[in-house]
């Protein structure tokens, strides 16, 4: 019976089954196999993490002012340049002014890239113009407990609040109706009712472009209405409801959006989230358009020239001064300021100025401060309370400048009281005593020195003078009296 294929493979020579054993198990041939392998699966895991898109993450905390437009337009042209699947939005804010947000909506429509409004976490808002934001967004969502709305515009300047006017009760007939006529509170003024229907016709218009509640939207302006997360989603004011940044990523999913008129489909499973944060050109930018800071910084630029002038070659208080009033005018130039204000401020610390050196017996004074408090006070045309100078701040900058300027007026004042004792006019009522007459003049002693001298009377040696006025390098003196 010939050997089956198995006893042939058993039955192998020894050598054979040796040399193939050596070769199974060669170092080089495993370290190479084993190399090999992972490498394959790195290059697998780097094409997997390549195939997954890229979102970046903002975060829009406070108030809503120039350094945030800056921050988000800066941040949305890196998006495009690294041409992100995504950028979100999370907001937490009670609003801002007018001029930044309108930044804000003109760049988010021109992205080439999705922008999404995260209204988050919970507990968060987005009010005013966080509202106005939100609605210019492609994807609108909110988290469980925040809250959006109140978007009626603020005070824009002084005495132009747009709130409407309440509607006067209804009167009875005769003489209590004309009575009441009397009562009737006067229609809106005409710039409110501008205000407020600008503002209604802008957030209308987003509404439609995104093809959400345009009627509420209006009513957030009018009535300053606000809605929770849950009403908002189901009113179709917002797309999505979701607790967090992975649960919105899931449910924006395969969603669709138009992106300058062409449509797009999100692809948010999985992707990569990148927080971007604020880099040190928009944390000093909202450093210095602090309202309040660059009111300190307007202040300490002032001084610091004053003190420069008023004693030049200091160096130090002339350089400080100047780069502190570029700032202040550099942060003045990019906020709301009524440049009035500015005025009265600078005619306000010109007064208190001069008031060191002219003698008004504190008019120029107490009127500069009443204008220095008033010009701080109306500087800022806006009610936003983030962009508003402290009124603490601006009176004890006042009182303070009113301190300094009092103590140096003082000080001038018993300067100007004190005796003269050095110079010329210090001579004058000085007592010296007679010596020798040289070359038919008299000779006095005055001081330990020596001076020619001249008198109505004959004076002899050793009598007390006093000077009575000086003649080039001649003194005119008189006897002094004899002490008992």
């Amino acid at each position: 019976m010939p050997p089956s294929h198995d006893r042939i493979r058993l039955r192998q020579p020894r050598s054979f089954r040796r040399g193939f054993g050596r070769r199974a198990t060669s170092w080089p041939h495993s370290l190479w196999t084993l190399a090999f392998v992972l490498m394959s699966a790195f290059a697998a895991l780097l094409h997997a993490d390549a195939q997954k898109s890229e979102i970046l993450l903002l975060d829009i905390k406070g108030a809503i002012g120039p350094a945030t437009s800056d921050y988000v337009s800066r941040s949305l042209d890196y998006a495009e340049d690294q041409n992100v699947e995504l950028v979100i939005l999370r907001m937490d804010t009670p609003g801002g002014l007018d001029s930044s947000m309108r930044d804000i909506i003109k760049r988010i429509v021109a992205a080439k890239v999705p922008v999404a409004s995260f209204v988050a976490p919970s507990g968060a808002r987005a009010a005013s113009a966080g509202t106005y934001i939100l609605y210019a967004s492609h994807v609108a969502a909110m988290a469980p407990a925040t809250n959006l709305g109140a978007a009626t515009p603020v005070q824009i300047s002084p005495g132009l609040s747009p709130s409407p006017t309440p509607a006067p009760e209804k009167q009875g007939e005769g003489e209590d109706a004309a009575e009441g006529e009397g009562d009737k509170e006067a229609p809106a003024e005409p710039m409110k009712q501008k205000i407020v229907n600008d503002a209604a016709a802008y957030i209308r218009g987003l509404a439609e472009m995104r093809g959400r509640n345009a009627e509420w939207a209006e009513k957030a302006v009018r009535e300053a209405a606000s809605l929770s997360a849950s009403d908002a989603l189901e009113q179709g004011v917002i797309d999505f409801k979701a607790d967090d940044v992975p649960d919105l990523l899931r449910a924006m999913d395969s969603h669709q959006v138009t992106v300058l008129g062409e449509p797009r489909v999100l692809t948010t499973e999985g992707a990569i989230v990148t927080p971007l944060a604020p880099d040190w050109r928009s944390r000093f930018l909202s450093i210095i358009t602090n309202p309040n800071v660059a009111y300190i910084l307007m202040l300490l630029g002032i001084y610091g020239l004053f003190f420069e002038l008023s004693n030049p070659g200091n160096i130090l208080p002339g350089v400080a001064g100047a780069i502190c009033l570029l700032l202040a005018l550099y942060a003045f130039q990019v906020l709301p300021v009524n440049y009035a204000g500015l005025a009265l401020m600078i005619l306000g610390i010109a007064f208190m100025i001069g008031e060191a050196f002219v003698p008004s017996f504190g008019a120029l004074g107490i009127g500069g401060a009443i204008a220095f408090v008033v010009g701080s006070l109306i500087l800022m045309e806006t009610d936003v309370e983030e962009y508003t100078i402290s009124v603490p701040l601006v009176v004890g900058f006042a009182l303070a400048s009113v301190a300094f300027f009092s103590l140096v007026v003082s000080m001038v004042a018993k300067l100007r009281r004190k005796p003269v004792v050095s110079g010329q006019e210090e001579m004058v009522g000085s007592v010296g005593e007679v010596l020798e007459p040289v070359d038919g003049q008299e000779r006095v002693r005055v001081h330990g020195e020596i001076w020619g001298a001249r008198a109505a009377e004959s004076l002899g040696r050793g009598q007390r003078v006093r000077v009575k006025a000086i003649d080039g390098l001649v003194l005119v003196v008189e006897a002094e009296p004899e002490e008992d």
